[in-house]
């Protein structure tokens, strides 16, 4: 089958320096890299390297030629990323000796797909076939109506969490992968625990804790420990564990075994530094020895 991941694609301008600046301060880096990212890009890639087929769906501006070549090495289709007139998004990262930092995105062609684009991006999906979004690119409730008129299965991450984006989709979604914080918040916006929501799968990711999954058709909610590791960097780890999750249920995985994986490649994650362009394959996450 296929996952279809309408999602965002970002530079990720990352800048080491001394202290977070001040208001009005002047500040010299110690060091820059850039690095493919955006929520999206970094689910697809996840998808690929878990070894499903992914086709990403998206946009970037003229000077985002680099990041779909990257995409296309990393196993992602991505013949359905138009080019716009905006420029590709990015986000500016600044990140101190403590390991904090202050990120300024700006979302650019990551809003400038048009539905047109969606249209003849979804025109080969088959029912059965999954469609991914998140809250980084407009077009979402557009998407997830397309898909599910289509008999796709609809997944939804939640994130950056926005309460009326995921109330607009909610009814036709399959699957809402959100974190702790997030389900807190959709409960305030709703008045109902995350377990009366009407999805029939809702995983919830819990951090250094692990994971829970509600199977809401049953009543049943099942708590999943994560793997102990030593992190150094959680940037992408979320993405991570949902392109593996996804991935893993496209390959035909009953939910518990595709958690297990998807935590798993979230926990080898967060031992290396950086976003899309470290995320473990599918043998690295099977070789992983914790």
């Amino acid at each position: 089958m296929t996952i279809f991941n309408l999602g965002s694609i970002n530079a990720d301008l990352v800048y080491r320096v001394p202290h977070l600046p001040q208001a009005g301060e002047t500040l010299a880096a110690r060091g820059f890299t850039r690095g493919l990212g955006g929520k999206g890009a970094n689910m697809s890639v996840a998808a690929a390297r878990a070894g499903a087929r992914c086709v990403h769906i998206g946009a970037v501006g003229a000077d985002g030629a680099w990041a779909v070549e990257r995409l296309t090495e990393y196993g992602v289709d991505t013949r359905q990323i138009a080019v716009s007139n905006e420029a590709t998004g990015h986000a500016i990262i600044a990140v101190d000796d403590a390991g904090e930092n202050s990120i300024i995105i700006h979302p650019g062609a990551n809003t400038a797909l048009s539905n047109a684009s969606l249209i003849n991006a979804l025109a080969e999906a088959q029912a059965g076939d999954f469609f991914l979004t998140q809250n980084e690119t407009t077009l979402q409730a557009e998407g997830v109506r397309l898909a599910q008129s289509k008999g796709l299965r609809v997944a939804y991450a939640a994130a950056p969490f926005d309460a009326a984006a995921v109330q607009a989709v909610l009814p036709a979604l399959d699957l809402l992968v959100l974190n702790e914080v997030e389900a807190a918040q959709l409960a305030e916006a709703t008045g109902r625990p995350v377990s009366e929501m009407p999805v029939a799968d809702i995983v919830v990711t819990l951090g250094s804790k692990g994971c829970r999954w509600y199977d809401t058709q049953h009543d049943v909610a099942k708590d999943y420990p994560s793997f102990k590791v030593e992190p150094v960097d959680t940037t992408g780890a979320g993405d991570t564990f949902t392109g593996y999750l996804i991935a893993g249920l496209d390959r035909g995985m009953p939910m518990e075994q595709a958690i297990r994986l998807a935590s798993k490649a979230g926990a080898l994650m967060v031992t290396r530094h950086g976003a899309a362009d470290v995320i473990p394959d599918l043998k690295d996450v099977q070789d992983a020895s914790f």
